[in-house]
């Protein structure tokens, strides 16, 4: 079974498949109906099916929430020829890794979000491409702006960038306030690092939610866990901007860590 799974996941012809069809309106439209508004799916959803197959489920023991180790930075840049740049600089658990000897360098930790065990996708094999935690991105509007944005924070990152981008794009925020606004986090699935733990339903509010919004979730099913301002680790979100429009650039810096904004 693991030869023949192994074989199924790396044929280039199932690749090319799979990516058209995660690509495709129609399997996101399927993958959409999966979701109820009204109520929070308490662990791992089932998985999608691509060519009538669907991968084994992989859902490790579920753990109590813990805080992590400090992780990550963050950096975007737009310079005066409108040239963007967006980095997620990341060896967080590099003070776990060994030095190579008589050079004083350190060889990257990042295997830890690779699987050890042999059939699930992520495996440590040729051909595999695991799941990684850097996602620095730039958001394109033509005409109208370039925005390098960003964050610190693991498997919160895109929860994070999503939310402020949601903050600027379908509430018409500006870039500061966008990223001031409290979030929410969802750790109801296995977190990318090793030993991969896994909170069914935990939901972490931030402090400022407005209280009808925390019983809606809570009424939803959510098990909602305070994260109050003080306590580490939390994303920092950072934004530069370059409005094609009005001719000027703009940055937004997370108070909720350690950043700047900064212009000449």
């Amino acid at each position: 079974m693991a030869a023949d799974r192994e074989a199924y996941y790396g044929a280039p012809k199932f690749v090319s498949v799979l990516v058209e069809t995660l690509l495709s309106s129609s399997y996101g439209r399927m993958r959409a109906q999966a979701i109820d508004p009204d109520r929070a799916f308490l662990g791992m959803p089932p998985a999608g099916e691509v060519d009538g197959k669907s991968p084994r489920m992989f859902e490790p023991k579920p753990l109590s929430l813990e805080s992590a180790p400090l992780d990550t930075s963050y950096i975007s840049v737009v310079d005066r020829h409108g040239n963007a740049f967006s980095a997620t600089p990341s060896d967080s658990v590099m003070r776990k890794s060994p030095i190579v000897p008589g050079t004083g360098l350190s060889l990257s930790p990042r295997g830890i979000q690779s699987r050890l065990d042999p059939a699930h996708p992520a495996s440590v094999a040729p051909s595999k491409r695991p799941r990684l935690t850097p996602n620095p991105a730039i958001a394109i509007k033509r005409g109208e702006y370039v925005m390098p944005f960003g964050t610190p924070g693991g498997d919160l990152q895109v929860q994070a960038m999503s939310q402020v981008f949601l903050n600027m794009a379908v509430f018409g925020m500006d870039p500061q306030y966008a990223v001031e606004q409290s979030r929410v986090y969802s750790y109801s699935f296995p977190d990318s690092f090793a030993p991969h733990a896994y909170y069914p339903g935990v939901l972490k509010i931030e402090d400022g939610l407005p209280e009808g919004t925390t019983a809606a979730l809570a009424k939803k099913g959510h098990k909602l866990e305070p994260w109050p301002a003080n306590e580490w680790p939390r994303t920092g979100v950072c934004i530069t901007i370059d409005d094609r429009k009005r001719g000027i650039k703009l940055g937004a810096a997370d108070c909720r860590r350690t950043s700047y904004a900064l212009g000449s």
